[in-house]
């Protein structure tokens, strides 16, 4: 029986040693960290896990390592969105021999396509797997928008596409999905800063590459909207928004790796080309998330 994805999903970063490489070691120690931190489920090779910057061979294992570390403890996503339908459907089907729960499927992020061809790739390689799929909307790296009636007509066309990631600043576009389309999908919160409009408009849960380093506070306000405390709500957003403002405004990666690198985890660095953060912007945002903390030491 298929697990329901809902909560917390923490977008997991992809650690590299000095080489380039993936560090296996690093990357289960990222699992154990946002589990250990109480979210609802994982994502490997989401865009905070950098997966256009790394091999299919090295996409498939990053996906391996995180099945076999979660050892079933919460879901795992795998993003398997590529460029062609062919190479998303090889991925697709691997992630789902070796254990992922759901498939994420970001549209072909070179050439922006039509509504109908977003809605063909989607079909196609929806059909070649018999897990869950989630669409993922990510128009500013796409190029194009996946609109709400065609991810409605998309999940009542085939049966196994039941979740739908939304990265848009746009909040209409949000509720629209949840308010018009949650019969046949459900969604996923995907913007970092609207976090708590999108758990208060009624998402089903939120994927935020923040999870790597604050995943007990941000549990702590999911909680808190679902017991309906919204004056908790605001309290824990008021520390946990200033984390989230503090990394989109510089490179998110990069930042979200850097301030790992400061706490001791050894995460190495974004892919090249990419942009370096400074000791001073790193200082702040780990001071911030210091301050984002659960009271009792929550997140490690």
């Amino acid at each position: 029986m298929a697990k329901e994805i809902k909560g917390v999903l923490s977008a997991l970063i992809t650690p590299f040693d000095v080489a380039g490489g993936i560090d296996e070691v690093a990357l289960r120690a990222v699992v154990d960290r946002s589990i250990d931190g109480g979210v609802h489920g994982v994502v490997a090779c989401g865009s905070t896990g950098e997966f256009t910057s790394i091999s299919s061979d090295q996409r498939r294992r990053v996906v391996e390592i995180t099945v076999a570390q979660v050892g079933g403890r919460v879901p795992v996503v795998a993003q398997t969105g590529a460029l062609s339908t062919a190479e998303a459907i090889r991925l697709s089907r691997h992630a789902e021999s070796v254990g992922a729960d759901v498939v994420m499927l970001v549209a072909p992020y070179y050439e922006p396509l039509s509504q109908e061809l977003m809605a063909r790739y989607m079909r196609s390689v929806a059909e070649s797997v018999s897990i869950p799929v989630m669409l993922y909307n990510n128009p500013s790296a796409t190029g194009v928008n996946l609109l709400p009636e065609t991810v409605g007509a998309l999940a009542r066309q085939v049966e196994n596409i039941q979740y739908v990631k939304n990265t848009t600043a746009d909040m209409a576009q949000t509720a629209d999905l949840i308010h018009n389309y949650q019969d046949v999908i459900s969604t996923i919160g995907g913007w970092d800063t609207l976090l708590l409009a999108a758990l208060v408009e009624g998402v089903a849960g939120v994927m935020v590459g923040t999870a790597n380093l604050i995943p007990s506070a941000i549990v702590e306000l999911w909680q808190a909207v679902q017991t309906g405390d919204i004056h908790l709500a605001r309290k824990t957003w008021d520390r946990v928004y200033p984390v989230m403002d503090a990394v989109m405004r510089q490179p998110y990666i990069p930042t979200v790796k850097a301030v790992l690198r400061a706490e001791g985890v050894p995460v190495g660095f974004a892919s090249d080309p990419a942009d370096i953060v400074d000791a001073a912007t790193t200082a702040q945002i780990t001071n911030l998330v210091a301050a984002a903390r659960h009271h009792d030491g929550g997140d490690r």
